[in-house]
């Protein structure tokens, strides 16, 4: 289990939630029990038990294949394209389900083509009955927010990967839930871009319950509570590595750099401890 959060100042400059109209959310916990999951022969999680305490950060890495999107989306409720065991199960607060306290960013941005950024953005308000005016106008702050102030009537087309990424990620924070699932988030963004929205995401986020799944050893160091690495088959977390400081860190915070190599090493490590069979997944189980 994960500790909670400390306080912060973000910097003066970052819009802040109540500057973005982004009501109070704390975070809640959230436990995963899996007895088996995983694609034919091939088994990704057995005899699993993980719990993520309400309102921490938590970046999950681990060989490509592993299942660290399988697991995300097993949390989100998604289908995961696999067979599970009768006691897999998510539970939020009191051993309730799920489904209505998450927002999932997945590794597609998943626009639509025929929406503005900004409809995109209010996606989640348009299908639960038309989008408010306060809807629409917070909508345009988190573009602003993350630099697509002026293409806020852009379709995605006229968007680059990074933008409409970015897009993807105002619509994640639009939704303001709980628990926020990530799957890769800032993958497609110039290194000073990304460590600007992840500080954007860490100040905007504070508080929630926050899952991250991420390739960036240095990116997970400087926005997790904790860091858990994937590795096996079937998969389970070693010990998780807890970084000094509150996040999010800069790059040259004291002791990221040793924590940085230490975090490789367990990448490496379970790298070799990763069987080189495919995943007979009929869709990637990365």
């Amino acid at each position: 289990m994960i500790q909670g959060p400390m306080a912060a100042s973000p910097p003066a400059s970052w819009p802040t939630a109540s500057r973005l109209a982004l009501r109070s959310c704390p975070g809640v916990p959230v436990r995963v029990r899996i007895d088996t999951l995983g694609h034919g022969d091939h088994v990704l999680f057995q005899d699993l038990d993980l719990t993520f305490a309400a309102g921490g950060w938590t970046c999950v890495l681990g060989p490509s294949g592993v299942g660290k999107s399988t697991l995300l989306r097993l949390i989100a409720g998604l289908d995961t394209q696999s067979t599970q065991g009768p006691h897999t199960r998510v539970e939020g607060p009191d051993g309730l389900a799920l489904p209505g306290l998450c927002a999932y960013m997945g590794q597609q941005d998943g626009l639509l083509p025929w929406l503005s950024a900004r409809d995109n953005v209010a996606l989640g308000p348009r299908l639960r009955g038309g989008a408010t005016r306060a809807d629409r106008d917070r909508a345009q702050a988190l573009l602003a927010a993350v630099g697509l102030g002026e293409r806020a009537a852009a379709r995605p087309a006229a968007l680059s990967g990074g933008m409409r990424q970015r897009v993807a990620l105002a619509r994640t924070l639009m939704e303001n839930r709980p628990v926020v699932l990530m799957d890769e988030p800032f993958s497609a963004l110039d290194p000073p871009t990304r460590l600007r929205l992840g500080d954007l995401a860490a100040e905007l986020l504070r508080g929630r319950t926050v899952i991250h799944v991420t390739h960036d050893p240095l990116e997970a160091l400087r926005l997790g509570h904790q860091v858990l690495v994937l590795g096996g088959r079937p998969a389970s977390p070693g010990e998780p590595l807890i970084p000094e400081g509150t996040p999010p860190r800069p790059p040259d915070a004291p002791g990221l750099a040793t924590r940085h190599a230490d975090l490789l090493l367990r990448l490496s490590q379970a790298l070799e401890e990763f069987p080189t069979a495919p995943c007979a997944s009929p869709s990637p189980c990365v």
